[in-house]
């Protein structure tokens, strides 16, 4: 388990698992249980991003274009996290920290 490694998550109360893109420091992911992840829409993208989110896909190694929030940090528990689905390009790293920036107004 890595830092931008994409993995399944159900948060409490949601149907299915989503895609979950780690975001944590990557000492935090080798030594620590709780974890910061942005979630990914389940369906395929059929439609642009909004200015707070970015568009995974093959590249990452998802199976579609699917469109991931970068407004909102969660937190899990890293026993939560199953099935990894890929890993986020450093190109869309880059566009995922200026969205969490912008989207945070940390800029």
């Amino acid at each position: 388990m890595k830092a931008w490694d994409i993995y399944s998550f159900t948060p409490p109360g949601w149907p299915e698992a989503h895609p979950a893109v780690i975001v944590s420091h990557p000492e935090r992911v080798t030594n620590k249980e709780d974890l910061n992840v942005l979630m990914c829409s389940s369906q395929q993208a059929n439609r642009p991003p909004k200015p707070h989110e970015v568009v995974l896909d093959s590249g990452d190694g998802l199976d579609w274009p699917t469109l991931c929030r970068c407004d909102f940090i969660h937190s899990v528990k890293k026993h939560e996290l199953s099935k990894r689905r890929g890993h986020v390009t450093t190109e869309r790293r880059r566009q995922i920290i200026a969205i969490i920036n912008r989207a945070n107004d940390w800029v």
